[in-house]
């Protein structure tokens, strides 16, 4: 496969070989350290195909990127060929009575939305990045309101894939319905897949109507085990009312306010140890006073004393709470080293695992600072830790120690996992070699070989052992 052989395909724009063109797209994220021999951009599925068919041809292994959002380098090459599904980017379809979208894989999320959104409807998937598509896909993107709507494996009607053989197949699955049981729902193996078993090039998703009011309450708690203790009362009261449900630790808060100034705490006795942001939202016959008024009735219990654990509430008509929330990755950074840890437990474990974590961390890693928070609604936690610049140089070594003694907790201690929402990629490979069981490696690996017969991207999923 020599490179005027790709030209010939997508064009020679839009082959790009000079280090200038590459070094965006050696960039995942805030992950760094790519080196793609080329990146291919196509415009059409049949150009895909056409690629792949070449790839086949000369042994090369192909790495598909979507928009360069991700966090575990599923989208890195390592002496391979990017293939950037950027120019996938047609209009999207909207079917406002269906309330489906057909989207092409390189439209990005706020581009659906935008769309959807002049039929009052919208991709119900809230990320503080902006993705595209077909890497929500092949991450199964979750989100700040997966406790209402799901993720993206529960709002996906439809895909189209391009196999990773000879023939470059091009396959489509699903139709658009929102029901539809004729037969195995093959479209189930693309999700979540890091890319790995071909390229997905459009997807038909499911829409919801935008919610005309919304209210959100920043919940002060004198013990983080209390946000745990709020989250099936609230769900009994408000059922679908309620579509958001963050914990924030105090030292995740104390670094937001540190260092973002525009930020405002709506306490007047400072940062409590414990925080839960709850949204509910409804449609227009629920005005936001209405909203308003059911959680208080909710919430009544424990502002009265009987439960205990509320020091203080904050209501919000707007998007002001929500900005502490979406602050916290920026004021870690700004901390020091973070060691990212996006891991889910049962609802009920989540606090039982912090604590028991914060044990563990403070016997063999007592420099590192916990500031935990994230979607605990859905038992999801960004179990993050700090190396603080005043700790010293930042050991590698010893921040991986860290996040393995986390990683193994979670998984073989509490049953929970090591990559909630962030997809696999070569960040995180070695711990799903090492916590998933080698009959499941095996299982996931005999699927990658029947349909994506040429490797793809950067998952091998039939992984050796690593200990």
């Amino acid at each position: 496969m020599t490179l005027d052989g790709l030209a010939a395909i997508v064009g020679e724009r839009n082959l790009l070989d000079a280090p200038e063109d590459l070094a965006r797209y050696d960039i995942d994220g805030r992950q760094g350290g790519g080196a793609a021999l080329a990146v291919v951009r196509p415009s059409s599925t049949e150009q895909v195909s056409a690629l792949v068919r070449a790839a086949h041809a000369a042994g090369q292994r192909l790495v598909p990127q979507g928009a360069r959002s991700g966090l575990v380098g599923a989208g890195l090459a390592d002496r391979q060929i990017v293939l950037s599904l950027e120019r996938l980017n047609a209009a999207p379809l909207i079917d406002p009575i269906n309330r489906t979208a057909e989207v092409e894989a390189g439209v990005l999320l706020s581009t659906l939305n935008a769309a959807a959104g002049e039929h009052g409807l919208y991709f119900p998937i809230d990320l503080g990045a902006d993705p595209s598509i077909g890497g929500m896909v092949s991450a199964n993107t979750g989100g700040a309101r997966l406790l209402r709507h799901g993720d993206v494996r529960r709002n996906l009607l439809g895909l189209e894939v391009v196999l990773s053989d000879a023939e470059g197949t091009v396959l489509r699955f699903g139709r658009g319905l929102w029901k539809d049981n004729s037969g195995l729902d093959l479209k189930q193996l693309w999700i979540g897949g890091a890319g790995s078993l071909g390229i997905v090039t459009r997807a038909t998703v499911a829409l919801q109507p935008k919610p005309a009011n919304r209210i959100t309450a920043l919940i002060a708690l004198d013990r983080p085990e209390a946000a745990v203790e709020l989250i099936a009362p609230l769900e009994a009261g408000l059922g679908t009312l309620l579509t958001a449900f963050e914990g924030m630790s105090r030292q995740a808060m104390d670094a937001a306010l540190a260092h973002v100034p525009r930020l405002r705490l709506p306490f007047a006795d400072g940062v409590p140890p414990y925080a839960v942001l709850v949204e509910l939202s409804g449609g227009a016959a629920l005005s936001e006073a209405m909203l308003a008024d059911a959680l208080a009735t909710a919430l009544e219990p424990w502002m009265e004393g009987a439960e205990g654990g509320l020091i203080d509430i904050a209501v919000a008509h707007d998007e002001g709470l929500w900005a502490i929330r979406h602050a916290i990755p920026e004021g870690l950074r700004a901390s020091g080293k973070v060691i990212g840890c996006d891991v889910s437990l049962r609802r009920g474990d989540v606090m039982r695992f912090r604590a028991d974590l914060i044990e563990r961390l403070a016997a063999t890693a007592p420099q590192l600072r916990l500031c935990d928070f994230g979607h605990i609604g859905d038992g999801g936690m960004h179990f993050n830790l700090v190396w603080p610049r005043e700790a010293g140089p930042y050991s590698p070594a010893g921040g991986e120690a860290a996040r393995a003694m986390i990683f193994d907790a979670v998984v073989r201690d509490y049953g929970g996992s090591f990559s909630a929402e962030h997809g696999l990629g070569p960040i995180n490979a070695a711990y799903y070699a090492r916590l998933v069981p080698a009959a499941e490696r095996r299982l996931a690996g005999r699927i990658q070989q029947l349909v994506a017969p040429h490797p793809i991207g950067r998952v091998d999923f039939d992984m050796e052992d690593r200990g």
